[in-house]
């Protein structure tokens, strides 16, 4: 392997187990619309591809869905609002996470967290969770006028870091990170424990922790 000099990470499902502040919010919205409460298990299924999608999603009950025009701003609205205020209730880094950043950010690697999350919420999400140290650079869902599977904001990171794409790990566990990684160029890992099975992706690591991540960036020649 090409050796690496910089990592970015995918936040939910990858850095943070955030589906139970996300599934009590989502069905808060569809409450205050008159709609009954979804399972956890369902609005998980839900989850990828920034917060309007899990509205529209968690609106329709349906992964294709796409809600009317008013009722979507309506949910949006809600859900932003209820999200805001138990943003982290539940929220906790996965095991292995702090442990992972620490080691790679002791290797001189830079990192960079891309996520589909809005700005606002994910930068509030690792400040205060702690993590927000370990990262040189944070892009949103809204940070840029694509968000991944584009390439755009891994071209982004690599442009602002002043390297190659080859040189520039992505880690996620869906297949929006896979798509954004292939697209820009770079090497991709895969974490096991997301909300997505990651396994038929064709990643190039699949890993059960970030420890692991930072080993094989350690390791690279």
């Amino acid at each position: 392997m090409t050796s690496i000099s910089a990592v970015s990470l995918d936040l939910d499902g990858t850095l943070v187990d955030s589906i139970a502040d996300l599934a009590r919010a989502a069905n808060a919205m569809r409450e205050e619309l008159g709609l009954a409460a979804l399972a956890q298990e369902r609005l998980q299924s839900f989850v990828g591809g920034g917060m309007a999608l899990l509205v529209h999603r968690a609106l329709t009950d349906d992964r294709d869905g796409r809600a009317q025009t008013d009722s979507f701003e309506r949910g949006l609205t809600s859900f932003e609002r209820h999200y805001a205020a138990m943003l982290t209730d539940l929220t906790r880094p996965y095991p292995g996470v702090v442990e992972g950043l620490a080691a790679l950010h002791s290797q001189g690697i830079r990192l960079a967290c891309v996520t589909n999350k809005p700005f606002s919420f994910s930068e509030a999400i690792l400040q205060r969770l702690d993590l927000a140290q370990y990262f040189e650079l944070t892009l949103g869902g809204d940070s840029l006028p694509e968000k991944k599977p584009s390439p755009l904001p891994l071209r982004h990171v690599c442009e602002r870091f002043g390297i190659e794409a080859h040189r520039m790990l992505m880690v996620g566990d869906s297949r929006y990170d896979l798509e954004a990684a292939r697209a820009a160029g770079c090497p991709v890992a895969l974490l096991s424990y997301g909300y997505e099975a990651v396994a038929p992706l064709g990643a190039d690591w699949i890993f059960d922790n970030l420890v692991e991540v930072a080993d094989l960036v350690n390791n690279a020649p």
